[in-house]
């Protein structure tokens, strides 16, 4: 124990020696009393203390004093301040300090042994050094990225910001520009050079697939002579347009002499007494067959109130033989100037009439069908109308509003002839794909038409063509930006609409299995200006919701759409086959005059020669047209992106059961099934469509079923067969004045007629059966979630 005591002593004393020897070195600089031997075993000894020293924790930011940061061989101060460093106290008592005082050791950090000169001269060296390779890098970064620039990020699709951009590239000056452009364009007797350059407009926009599909289809075209009217007892000889015949060769080659015709007409020359029928409603037939017998007579008939395919299959089953077609002033709008005028209609319900329910491709069957009725059927002008009645032409007479009636003393006998002519022709249809990003297999149909016949029907094929382009210019431009549509967009130019939409049909046809399967919507720009009066926006029951929605945000005269009203009627135009054959919801949105009566409607499927200037007349600063284009550009944005399907399953039960409201027979049965309709489609809404519109629960594979039972939502509602002009699908009805299925309506008219209760019943039975069919749909797609949400768990 006194032998370990004396050697701690004796280490203590050296190590005391060794600080005094260093505190010495440090006062006076180099000793030459100390050998080279001694200095050295003095250096080794310190240096083996300090790194003792040093291996205490946090020493490692110990530093020295100002003070003593001068070269010790050069300090020549005898003052010099080396109190803070305690160069004479043992380690043990800076190592007490520590402990006593933590803060102590963040005064002190280790000093490198260099000079301050030397270590400038580094510090700008490496800094020197790191400025020329910055300056480097950001050259190089800068010419790659001027060389390789990088692909524009993707957006997301569905996104209202995105909207807005879209929706603000369409202007009026552009639709306007486009529309004039394509009236400069010289056309021939076909509609091919101009689908040609349709196709080439479209692709100059960036749509880089573009069809020209053409067919080749029997088309119903004027003769080498005008049709006339005759009056056997005086031998006047007329044109449709009351104009007196002519032996003139300019007047017998008039185009609006020769296009005032019925296309698909029988042709030939019938005369026969003149009988005025008013509107060919069942009423009117009754009381006509109560006082005359009218087989192989010529009906006096009004357009308008009821489709006219089918006031025709009346007046032929009730045994006439021919039918002259006008207007009643009292029914046109008071902006139109049309009483003397003439106009051309189609009996064409729809494609090549050689062809019927199949396309018209090489090797086809070409059935012979000259004709699609055995009626003569002429339309002509309210003055020929006027002279054939025998009422006075004093202006003021004319002016007023005095409805037509044939006077039912005197018989009027006529001679009228037909000699249209039927030819095989190639039509043209121009169709733009522009693919979606996550379902390229959904279609999204953006219709419109380039057919006329030399203006007959004005120019609304032009206007029809310059929204369809100014939409796809705007759409272009966002995706020339790296945005693509969800879904594939489908713009549709199609050739021969005037004639019964032949193009649509057999285009449709050709592609029928796939369309059934792909097609999402049809958006219809059939003529979206033909008055500038009120907007009229038209939608199948599952997307009236989305159609209002729109038009809040769209309308650029708040005055000139008030309600936001949607109906669902019957319109005119290509959506037909996608409507009644495919069972597609569909949308159009245009401008119209002013209903003059109830009895109006239906009157668009006259087409009357109007000027090349109307449409401008109409709508010279073409804001209308911009407003066309921006609502159809918001719904097709809608329906396009849009995760989950935009459709209303419950709007469709509640129109159907407002459909029922008034039925006098098979209401019970019908209302009941409707109402288990509307409980199915409420859950449907309720359990699927709410959570698949939250994003948390948007799984895709969820979303890919729920919008596959979506598609088909309207498709129970097509019936096998519907009479000449109706709808095949009930959810349409005839016009806004009606509220009923227009089949039933036309079942219980049919029974006034013939006394005969099974076409009610036979009706009442496929509507029954359509809405029991819609009800079973929504019920096995509800079954199919549960089942698949049941093996998931």
């Amino acid at each position: 124990m006194d032998s370990a005591v004396s050697l701690l002593l004796l280490l203590s004393d050296k190590k005391m020696a060794y600080h005094k020897v260093n505190a010495d070195q440090r006062a006076q600089g180099h000793s030459p009393y100390l050998d080279n031997d001694e200095l050295q075993a003095t250096a080794l000894d310190l240096e083996w203390d300090m790194e003792k020293e040093l291996e205490e924790p946090g020493f490692d930011h110990f530093r020295l004093d100002s003070a003593a940061q001068h070269h010790l061989g050069n300090s020549q101060s005898p003052d010099l301040d080396l109190e803070p460093i305690q160069p004479s106290s043992s380690p043990k008592g800076r190592f007490q300090r520590l402990q006593e005082d933590p803060d102590y050791i963040s005064h002190y950090t280790r000093q490198a042994p260099k000079s301050n000169r030397c270590s400038f001269f580094r510090i700008l060296k490496v800094f020197c050094t790191a400025l020329i390779l910055f300056i480097f890098g950001v050259v190089i970064g800068y010419y790659a990225r001027k060389k390789c620039p990088s692909p524009p990020t993707s957006q997301e699709p569905n996104n209202p910001q995105i909207y807005h951009e879209i929706l603000k590239e369409i202007k009026a000056e552009n639709i306007q520009r486009i529309y004039r452009d394509l009236l400069e364009f010289p056309r021939g007797d076909d509609d091919a050079d101009l689908a040609v350059k349709i196709q080439g407009q479209w692709r100059s926009q960036g749509l880089e697939d573009v069809r020209l599909v053409n067919y080749s289809v029997l088309l119903d075209l004027p003769g080498p002579a005008s049709n006339t009217v005759t009056l056997q007892s005086s031998g006047e000889c007329f044109y449709p347009s009351g104009q007196q015949c002519s032996t003139d060769p300019k007047t017998l080659h008039s185009p609006d002499l020769l296009y005032s015709y019925a296309a698909y007409s029988a042709k030939g020359t019938l005369e026969a007494e003149l009988v005025d029928v008013q509107y060919g409603t069942m009423e009117d037939l009754i009381r006509v067959q109560a006082i005359t017998n009218v087989t192989k007579k010529i009906a006096l008939l009004k357009l308008g109130q009821s489709p006219l395919l089918y006031k025709l299959s009346l007046l032929e089953g009730a045994g006439f033989g021919g039918v002259l077609v006008y207007t009643d002033p009292c029914d046109l709008p008071k902006t139109a100037d049309l009483a003397d005028k003439a106009f051309m209609v189609s009996l064409n319900s729809g494609g090549d009439p050689s062809t019927p329910g199949y396309a018209s491709i090489d090797g086809s069957y070409r059935q012979n069908r000259l004709n699609l009725t055995t009626l003569l059927v002429q339309p002509i002008s309210a003055l020929l109308a006027r002279k054939l009645v025998s009422i006075p032409e004093d202006t003021a007479q004319r002016d007023r509003c005095t409805p037509l009636h044939l006077p039912a003393a005197g018989k009027k006998t006529i001679s009228l002839t037909i000699q249209s002519v039927t030819t095989f022709k190639t039509i043209s249809n121009v169709i733009g794909y522009l693919k979606g990003a996550v379902f390229p297999d959904r279609y999204v149909i953006i219709g419109s038409h380039h057919s006329s016949l030399q203006g007959y029907g004005g120019q609304g094929w032009a206007s029809s063509t310059a929204v369809t382009t100014a939409l796809l210019q705007a759409l272009m431009a966002e995706v020339r930006r790296g945005w693509r549509p969800d879904r594939t967009l489908l713009f549709c130019s199609w050739g021969g609409t005037a004639l019964g939409n032949v193009g649509s049909y057999e285009w449709a046809e050709d592609l029928r299995s796939v369309l059934q399967r792909n097609v999402v919507a049809y958006i219809s720009l059939h003529n979206p200006v033909t008055g500038n009066s009120t907007l009229r926006p038209v939608a199948s029951p599952s997307l009236q919701q989305l159609a209002a929605e729109s038009q809040s945000f769209n309308c650029v005269e708040k005055a000139r759409c008030p309600g936001y009203n949607v109906s669902s009627v019957q319109i005119q135009g290509d959506a037909d086959y996608f409507i009644n054959h495919l069972g597609v919801p569909a949308t159009q949105f245009s401008y119209e005059d002013i209903k003059a009566s109830e009895n109006s409607s239906f009157l668009s499927e006259a087409l009357f020669p109007v000027p090349a200037t109307k449409t401008e007349e109409l709508d010279p600063s073409f804001s209308l047209h911009e407003t066309i284009a921006k609502l159809t550009g918001q719904v097709t944005l809608q329906i396009a992106t849009a995760p989950v399907l935009p459709f209303n399953a419950l709007d469709i039960a509640l129109e159907v059961q407002n459909s029922l409201k008034g039925d006098e027979a098979g209401v019970p049965q019908l209302l009941a099934v409707a109402s288990r309709l509307r409980d199915t489609a409420e859950l449907f809404q309720s359990d699927e469509m709410r959570p698949a519109n939250d994003p948390q629960e948007r799984a895709p594979v969820r979303v890919r079923m729920l919008n596959d039972v979506l598609q088909g939502l309207e498709k129970s509602f097509l019936l096998q067969q519907a009479p000449p002009g109706l709808y095949r699908n009930i959810l349409y009805r005839l016009d806004d004045r009606t509220s009923q299925f227009s089949v039933l309506l036309e079942a219980l008219e049919h029974c006034k007629l013939h006394q005969s209760n099974e076409t009610v019943q036979a009706a009442l039975s496929e509507v029954l059966n359509s809405i029991n069919s819609a009800q079973v749909y929504f019920k096995a797609g509800l079954d199919v979630f549960e089942t698949a949400l049941a093996g998931k768990k």
